[in-house]
């Protein structure tokens, strides 16, 4: 059997539909939760299985399969050390007192109907300004989440406003990487670029703040009494001051100062860590702890690597405040990492290739190629675990053929972001679906429905295809 013998169309489906049917069986039988926990494990099978079929029906050369391993590995382990701090800022961040202080005066400042427009809208200022989603949703993020929380709001609707304004942000800014990485892939200029993806992200963001002010109108303000229980405990338990606000706002200008995403995290870490013995000194006591240098030493090691929690006498309060440091996300980085298996084995054993070619087959009209790009750039999410890993490849593929319709490049480029930039964050075993599940403590099938920007910007991509609103057509090359 030749060495080079490329699989078959069915066979590159077989462990795409074996890995949905698994995780929906899982679903169907439990819950969202309980998939999401062993997702890692189905990817690592799938990926497995993947090998087997390719062993036996169309075997690679193993240096096929290690170059698809390193590509992968390229794009997502970078986000390992990301993560790590992300986790470590959400642990000092609630124990120094600035996720409490920000809680304490989000409760008595915001008005409770309109609190999902302002979560999404501050969100969305913050990662245009950052460039960043992930560090919006670690930082202003958790703390909108434990507002939402105290004033009665469901998990799935505090979530999808948070993520909704954070990734319409990191979609339009100059900043992000994302953004940066679409436009320079399709060779388009960067504000060309982002000019004509506010054709679809403003209607998208606009519905997005529309129904979540509708939600907030039927708000129920009975709810709004557990605040006067929670603003009790809160200054029970923590210093609530405006000081310990120092930290976030330096965070605020190494954002500013467009300081690398990591390293702003790392400083944002540090700056934590001391304001637990600055602002929150009693949190020693309560964890168990003096203020001898040992003590200091290993208190600091436990905040940042294991699970915390501190009684404050009310039960939701409690939750909301227990941090799980770097140990907490580890789960996450084990599916980040299994899902740059999965996505290394096919794209070495050929099957990624084999599949993708078939959405581009027979693609002549205007909203087959945008409808093909769309439904390339989800499954693109879904098989490589990684939105810049997908853009790349989305890119690569369709660029000539866009070419070759008369279509412009900056038609794909937008088609790319709205079909993969912003819908990464639904998907369960992507590095952007586990990364947020994980910080704001919601499956990602639980608020996936509620996630209004993410969900509406490629049918809008769709919609604008099929008027041809806006889009022009040269000769065909």
């Amino acid at each position: 059997m030749k060495q080079n013998n490329k699989p078959s169309f069915l066979l590159s489906i077989i462990p795409i539909v074996a890995l949905l049917v698994t995780l929906a069986s899982i679903i169907v039988m439990t819950n969202a939760e309980v998939a999401q926990r062993f997702s890692y494990l189905i990817l690592l099978g799938a990926a497995g299985f993947s090998l087997i079929l390719s062993k036996i029906f169309a075997p690679q050369p193993y240096s096929h399969l290690i170059k698809g391993v390193k590509q992968s590995a390229a794009q997502i382990l970078p986000a390992v050390p990301i993560l790590v701090f992300i986790a470590i800022v959400s642990a000092t961040w609630m124990l120094s007192g600035v996720v409490p202080t920000l809680i304490a005066y989000g409760i008595n400042i915001i008005n409770p109907t309109l609190f999902l427009m302002i979560a999404c809208g501050v969100c969305a200022v913050i990662s245009v300004l950052s460039g960043s989603s992930w560090t919006t949703i670690a930082t202003i993020g958790v703390a909108f989440q434990g507002i939402g929380h105290v004033m009665g709001y469901s998990e799935g609707w505090i979530a999808g406003a948070i993520i909704s304004g954070a990734y319409f942000g990191d979609k339009v800014s100059p900043l992000s990487d994302t953004t940066v990485l679409a436009s320079s892939a399709c060779k388009v200029d960067l504000f060309t670029h982002i000019k004509y993806l506010m054709l679809t992200s403003a209607p998208a963001i606009i519905l997005a703040l529309i129904v979540y002010g509708v939600v907030g109108a039927l708000y129920d303000p009975t709810t709004t009494m557990q605040s006067s229980e929670i603003l009790p405990a809160l200054n029970s338990s923590f210093n609530i001051t405006p000081w310990v606000l120092v930290v976030p706002l330096i965070t605020g200008v190494l954002i500013a100062m467009r300081v690398k995403t990591l390293v702003t995290l790392a400083i944002s870490s540090a700056l934590g860590l001391v304001g637990i013995f600055v602002f929150q000194p009693q949190i020693i006591g309560v964890l168990g702890y003096d203020m001898s240098v040992g003590d200091i030493v290993i208190m600091s090691g436990d905040v940042v690597f294991t699970e915390t929690a501190i009684s404050t006498g009310n039960d939701l309060l409690d939750s909301l405040v227990s941090t799980s440091g770097v140990a907490g996300m580890l789960p996450t980085i084990y599916l980040v990492l299994s899902a740059m298996v999965f996505g290394g084995v096919l794209i070495g054993t050929g099957m990624l290739e084999s599949i993708t070619v078939s959405f581009t087959s027979r693609l002549q009209s205007l909203r087959r190629t945008v409808g093909a790009t769309v439904g390339c750039g989800l499954f693109l999410n879904g098989t490589t675990g990684d939105q810049y890993l997908s853009i790349l490849l989305g890119a690569n593929l369709f660029r000539k053929m866009y070419a070759k319709n008369g279509l412009e490049p900056r038609l794909l480029s937008r088609t790319l972001e709205d079909s993969i930039s912003v819908t990464s964050v639904l998907i369960p075993w992507n590095s952007c679906g586990i990364t947020q599940a994980s910080v704001l403590g919601v499956a990602t099938l639980t608020y996936l429905p509620y996630c209004i920007f993410n969900i509406a910007s490629p049918l809008l991509s769709l919609f604008f295809a099929w008027t041809g609103w806006k889009i022009k057509r040269f000769h065909r090359r």
